[in-house]
């Protein structure tokens, strides 16, 4: 992995917590789960804020199939 601009300089208690545990290289199978677990796990936080986001701002449906149905630029042309 290349580093960029994004990337923290300072790795937090957790980070240099699982760098520790993963100090030994792991064989690619067992390495590749860890990494479809990672990634399960963060998709549950998304999908939580998500829907915790929806229920603060009353989200429906119906709000999202009127985004899906009206391009911006035809609202625009309105204007």
């Amino acid at each position: 992995m290349i580093a960029d601009e994004t990337m923290p300089t300072t790795l937090n208690e957790q980070q240099v917590m699982m760098l520790r545990l993963l100090k030994k290289p792991l064989p690619e199978d067992d390495f590749k789960q860890m990494q479809r677990l990672a990634v399960q796990l963060l998709a549950k936080q998304l999908d939580e804020s998500v829907n915790n986001l929806e229920q603060e701002k009353n989200i429906t449906q119906e709000d999202y199939d009127a985004l899906l149905n009206n391009h911006f630029r035809k609202a625009a042309k309105a204007h």
